[in-house]
């Protein structure tokens, strides 16, 4: 039998976990200084929750996963962590509001596979249910923006809001039956282009001046403010209310974000703000976060008339990855700091690192291979310290330390050696 994994998937080796590790540990931590508390779902849901009209519509069920149970039961396993977060809402009515949670978890999507998409990747969400205000969205972005700067990526924030695409739509004379085909066909001009978007709308049923009177108002111009200027003469200031107020806010907060009157999202349940960022410099094209208002789904699957306004943003934690790792020249190997190699003093070695481990110093033990196999070791998983304990040194009370990178070495008094470690392992 040819060992194979299946399509799709892929296994993540230590590096790239590590690595991993850390775009995660850096958003979760922003999350939390934002006051998002942690929440859990499961991976398999029902499919008549994530089938649900009000949920993801026809264009993500055809990328779902569907099982059956034991008991013929119609299960799936989850596309995003968002309807899982409708429907424990649903399911809590007792929760108190705003409710603010972030999620981060595996997700999966039987679609097309490249460069950062796979059928199973990690999604990490923060959303807002229960605040109708622009503010919601605010935070957001704001956390978008701190996230990719602690992460050392450029981005650009882009931002766009459906009732400014329903009154564009109201403005080109397209019949409210065509319009959210319309719009979804728009979202993809940046991926497609213009002239395959037109061959869209004109399958849908549009004609020459709709078509062209769309195109027209959904061309951003050079600057946020021309843009708004020129769609608030031609739309409203109904239409562009919260347009402005949030990037008002997003002034105040210092975030920097651009206006695209053509963006949508490819899924049907948002309801206003819509935004997607995008790695600046990078072969990645694909969006690394995303997301958006969505007031309604939450409500239609509680059904009782309750309003549970909602807003929320996905960082797409495998493309984010895709994008640092090619940034990288070289990938962490391990995430041991420090090796203690043992020369024929087990008994004083296994004392040291217990001592270095108590004092969180990640550590690993070097025993009966010798010192050139020891320096080997460390050297091929890129380990940067190397502690020598031998008899010269337990006699002494001093340690020998080899910076691996520099080649320099030291000798530390046995005192001092947990205190230099932290202080060069951090």
């Amino acid at each position: 039998m040819k060992i194979e994994i299946a399509k799709g998937v892929r296994d993540i080796p230590p590096e790239e976990k590590i690595l991993k590790a850390k775009i995660v540990s850096t958003i979760q931590n922003i999350f939390e200084v934002y006051g998002f508390n942690p929440l859990d779902t499961p991976t398999i849901e029902r499919y008549d929750v994530l089938s649900s009209k009000y949920a993801g519509g026809a264009e993500i069920l055809k990328e779902t996963f569907r099982l059956n149970d034991q008991g013929e039961r119609d299960l799936c396993l989850r596309y995003d962590l968002t309807v899982p977060l409708a429907r424990f809402v649903a399911m809590n009515p007792t929760l108190k509001m705003p409710f603010k949670r972030y999620q981060i978890g595996q997700v999966f999507r039987d679609g097309p596979i490249k460069l950062g998409r796979y059928r199973e990747f990690t999604q990490c969400d923060v959303d807002v249910v229960g605040n109708k205000e622009v503010i919601a969205e605010a935070e957001l972005l704001s956390i978008a923006s701190r996230a990719f700067k602690e992460l050392n990526q450029n981005v650009t924030i882009k931002v766009n809001n459906r009732k400014v695409l329903d009154a564009i739509m109201a403005k080109a004379n397209i019949p409210e039956e065509k319009r959210l085909d319309s719009i979804l066909s728009l979202d993809k001009i940046e991926k497609i282009g213009q002239k395959a978007v037109t061959n869209e709308l004109e399958t849908i049923g549009l004609d020459e001046d709709m078509i062209n009177t769309l195109f027209t108002l959904t061309t951003r111009d050079e600057t946020n403010e021309k843009t708004i200027k020129e769609l608030t003469l031609e739309l409203g200031e109904d239409a562009m209310q919260e347009i402005k107020e949030l990037f008002r806010l997003l002034d105040i907060m210092g975030v920097d974000a651009e206006f695209w009157p053509n963006l949508s999202r490819g899924l049907s349940y948002y309801t206003g703000t819509v935004f997607e960022v995008f790695a600046n410099d990078s072969t990645v094209k694909t969006s690394i976060a995303a997301g958006g208002r969505y007031d309604k789904m939450i409500g239609n699957f509680v059904g009782n008339n309750q309003e549970y306004p909602a807003v929320g943003i996905s960082f797409g934690i495998d493309v984010i990855f895709e994008v640092l790792k090619l940034k990288k020249e070289t990938l962490e190997k391990s995430v041991v700091k420090v090796l203690v190699i043992s020369i024929k003093m087990d008994t004083e070695s296994i004392s040291l690192i217990t001592e270095l481990r108590n004092n969180n110093i990640p550590s690993d033990l070097n025993l009966k291979k010798g010192v050139s196999k020891g320096l080997e070791y460390a050297a091929h998983y890129n380990i940067p310290f190397v502690v020598f304990v031998g008899e010269n040194e337990v006699r002494d009370g001093k340690y020998k330390l080899r910076n691996m990178i520099t080649g320099v070495e030291l000798l530390v008094e046995k005192t001092q050696i947990v205190e230099l470690l932290q202080s060069k392992a951090n």
